[in-house]
């Protein structure tokens, strides 16, 4: 009998889904299939790759109010935001779609007397998809989509949080007539993740995830030769300069740091704020937090739901404990918020100033909903400190200067640089990062690149 993989919702803590993890025959014959199956699809013209695509778009977005609910309960985002992801995955999508022409485009050299030249996207095999269960489905599209849209096949790993985000994909490209074995998912021990990495037919793999987890991939695949994307984590800076329109820049950044109950790769998780407004700002920003309503993910009322698990929340309150202990001020008091409790997924957001970098919760990743504000003198000041992290995912400043706002990023160190805007993925844009953040890079029409090889063409016509 097969191990059985369990998800609990954080919601009210009974098990919502059960699924048996994947054996080595059902394993061993998904490889299989998807090496058989990409021989096939990688001859298919593109023009029936962009409509099979579009129609799986379509099935999807048809089920959207059974998605929202099925995320809700699975990993606690707030039903009224649920729809959004939805939303986020079409945008993508399509977005793709329409970058795939150019993005596998066959490039043609000038002409050379006596010879033909051109350079063609081929595509890699058989892609591997590792994916996590904060964003489930944004986070997976952005390597799903562009890999079937290469001609590669695609084995989908979800988070044993999201089990049934991986069979929602399964039953929009089936419905929309993708040939069997070119979308497949599997549910997986650590163990047997680890494994499938090391089998000779796997050509690529697409990881999100913690550092942690990225270092495993990397492991796995060592000695194998073969291309990986690591989407790892993130510690966000913001910087709210002297000019900034205060109540825009408090209502971007704190939505940036508490959506999703602060559980983003990508979210802002601290801010430097320019001494001549920070007074301002943080009056501000300290009321809109305590506007915030937690409860239970189900309820319509809900803005801020339950973190993933109580094992999270313990480590978000104990690194905001800690922060205190060393001369942080907590402004949000846990009885405007009565469902806050040691133990549990239900976490009081909080907002601490008074803060610096000798605070892990200035420099380690929190991945809940908290956030230090802390004063900075000058812009040299806060791109310095902007810069001081292990991790280089995004990085957004707030101001009417965009000159300045520009010439300021150049200097930070990030894969994607906001200005007067945080916290959110333009698919025509690449996504990447730099240090602990990850490497690689997906979206765009660059993001066809690393789910594709090379192949020159070099033809003498005149002997």
């Amino acid at each position: 009998m097969c191990a059985e993989q369990i998800t609990i919702s954080p919601i009210d803590g009974s098990v919502y889904v059960k699924r048996d993890y994947a054996d080595k025959a059902t394993i061993d014959s998904t490889l299989d299939r998807a090496r058989a199956a990409q021989k096939q699809w990688k001859t298919s013209p593109l023009a029936e790759r962009k409509a099979l695509c579009n129609k799986a778009v379509d099935v999807f977005v048809a089920k959207k109010d059974e998605i929202a609910e099925e995320i809700t309960w699975q990993m606690g985002r707030p039903i009224r935001s649920a729809a959004g992801e939805v939303a986020g995955l079409e945008e993508r999508a399509r977005t793709m779609i329409e970058l795939a022409d150019e993005g596998l485009a066959t490039i043609k050299l000038p002409d050379k007397p006596g010879f033909e030249r051109w350079i063609q996207r081929e595509p890699l095999g058989v892609v591997f998809v590792i994916a996590p269960w904060n964003y489930p489905y944004l986070t997976a599209i952005n390597a799903v989509m562009p890999a079937i849209l290469a001609g590669n096949s695609v084995i989908l790993k979800h988070s044993a949080q999201t089990p049934l985000c991986a069979e929602r994909f399964a039953e929009a490209f089936q419905a929309a007539g993708l040939p069997d074995g070119v979308f497949q998912y599997l549910h997986l021990t650590h163990e047997d993740t680890a494994a499938i990495i090391k089998e000779e037919w796997i050509d690529y793999v697409a990881f999100t995830g913690s550092v942690s987890g990225g270092s495993m991939v990397e492991n796995a695949a060592a000695g194998r030769f073969i291309g990986v994307g690591l989407e790892l984590g993130g510690k966000d800076p913001a910087y709210v300069r002297a000019d900034a329109d205060i109540p825009h820049a408090v209502d971007v950044a704190m939505d940036g740091a508490f959506f999703n109950s602060g559980q983003s790769c990508c979210g802002i998780e601290r801010i430097y704020v320019h001494d001549l407004v920070y007074d301002e700002y943080l009056q501000q920003a300290i009321a809109w937090v305590k506007h915030l309503k937690l409860g239970r993910s189900d309820e319509q009322e809900t803005t801020l739901g339950p973190v993933v698990r109580a094992s999270a929340a313990d480590f978000v309150r104990k690194q905001t404990q800690e922060a205190i202990d060393q001369g942080a001020i907590a402004h949000i008091t846990t009885d405007v918020f009565p469902l806050d409790k040691p133990g549990t997924p239900y976490l009081a957001p909080q907002l601490l100033s008074n803060v610096d970098h000798s605070m892990r919760l200035m420099t380690e990743e929190s991945f809940g909903p908290v956030v230090g504000i802390q004063k900075v003198s000058s812009d040299e000041e806060a791109i310095a400190l902007m810069n001081d992290s292990d991790y280089g995912l995004t990085a957004a400043i707030f101001t009417s200067d965009i000159d300045k706002g520009a010439q300021l990023g150049q200097q930070l160190e990030t894969g994607t640089f906001f200005i007067n805007r945080c916290d959110y993925l333009d698919p025509g844009l690449a996504w990447t990062g730099v240090k602990h953040s990850g490497r690689g890079c997906s979206l765009s029409v660059l993001g066809y690149e690393p789910l594709t090889r090379p192949k020159s063409f070099h033809i003498k016509t005149v002997l």
